[in-house]
Order: structure tokens, then sequence, then C-alpha cells
């Protein structure tokens, strides 16, 4: 905590990463309440960590309602309506923006494509709501069809975030590498380590041009 009474990251833990390239966080919690900046957001920008990477697989030994799972969630990191963006306009009116880019559209999607290429991956879906968010959902979902085009020995397929949660405790088997904006992959990367037995059992890492943090 500053003398400011808020809470921050240590300059000390900034120059490590910068230094070494790669860091490791426990688990973060940011105070509820005006003025405290969340801890997870204020590292991604600062070190433009875009990427959150989270497999979950069954584990032998450690029996779930699944035995057969083998998913692994790639969340774009730093848009969405987790930007923080947001104002009251008047009283009791609050108003949160949700940005999308093409430039960070495009970069997640080309991790997911060259991560499932990396480590053989089948299939990469592309997760979205561009029915109901057609500008913003529709940009991400053009940039992941144009990210398809370069890699057609990967296949690919959309489907809206409702089918995949409804499908995903249904029968896990139907997905391999997914990617998605911000909100649904803090969501859908949550549910999927439950199947596997909760977020202690499924490692993360949050991935950027010039380091990770894992």
């Amino acid at each position: 905590m500053g003398p400011d009474g808020k809470y921050g990251i240590p300059q000390a833990a900034i120059d490590s990463v910068n230094t070494n390239k790669i860091g490791l966080k426990g688990p973060l919690m940011t105070p509820v309440g005006k003025g405290h900046r969340s801890l997870n957001l204020a590292l991604r920008k600062e070190f433009n960590l875009y990427a959150n990477v989270r497999p979950c697989r069954s584990l032998e030994g450690y029996k779930t309602l699944y035995d057969d799972v083998d998913v692994v969630t790639i969340r774009e990191n730093t848009e969405g309506e987790y930007s923080g963006i947001e104002h009251e306009i008047v009283d009791g009116v609050v108003q949160s923006i949700k940005l999308i880019t093409e430039e960070a559209s495009q970069r997640v999607a080309e991790y997911a494509f060259q991560y499932a290429k990396a480590n053989n991956r089948k299939k990469v879906t592309v997760v979205h709501k561009a029915n109901i968010m057609r500008m913003s959902d529709g940009l991400f979902l053009r940039c992941a069809r144009d990210m398809a085009e370069k890699y057609p020995e990967i296949q690919f397929e959309e489907r809206y975030l409702d089918t995949v949660c409804l499908n995903m405790v249904q029968d896990p088997k139907k997905y391999d590498v997914l990617v998605m904006p911000n909100l649904y992959g803090d969501i859908l990367s949550d549910m999927c380590a439950g199947l596997v037995g909760g977020l202690g059992l499924t490692p993360s890492g949050n991935m950027g041009l010039n380091g990770a943090l894992f």
C-alpha cells in the first residue's frame, strides 16, 4: 500500500519483470470501492500482456464429472469491458465502455492459431456475441476469420458464447482451442477450470510481446 492509501505494484517488481522478461504472480485481490485500481489490470497494461492462456485438462487420479477434458482458453487481455473506461454520466447513471480494436483482435487471434500449430492442436473456435454486439464483437470475429485464412491446416469455427457454455457442460470434447474477447474469457476459462476440479488445478499465463507472467 502506498502513502496515499491505495494499493500499487512495487517498482522493484516492475523492474524485475522488465529485466528478466518473466514473472511469477500469486492471486491478487483489489479492494472494492472507489479509487482502487485493479492490480491485475495494471499488470497487464504495464507489460502489455495481451493474451491470457489457460489449459484445462483432466488430471489422472482426480475424479470429476468429466474425465476427458482437454481445452485451452485464450483470452484477449487488454481491452473489452475490462478496459477500465467507465464514468458516471449523471447521478445514478454509470456508463462502461467496451473497447475493441483491430490491432488487439488480430494479435490475439494470431497467437491462438500459432499456439494451436505449435502444440499440435487441430481446431480453433472463436467465441463471440456478434449477433448482438455487431460492431465490437463483429470486428473481433472478422479479425479471427482473416487470421484463419492464413492457417488452412487448422480447423476454424465460430460459436456464440452462450452456445459454447451449453455445449461445454454437455460434452467438453467438442472444443480444442478457444479464443475470445476479455470478459467472455474471464468467465469461460473459470468454467472450464471447474470441469477439471477448480482454478487451483489449472495453470495460466499472461503472454506479451516482451515478457510473460505466470
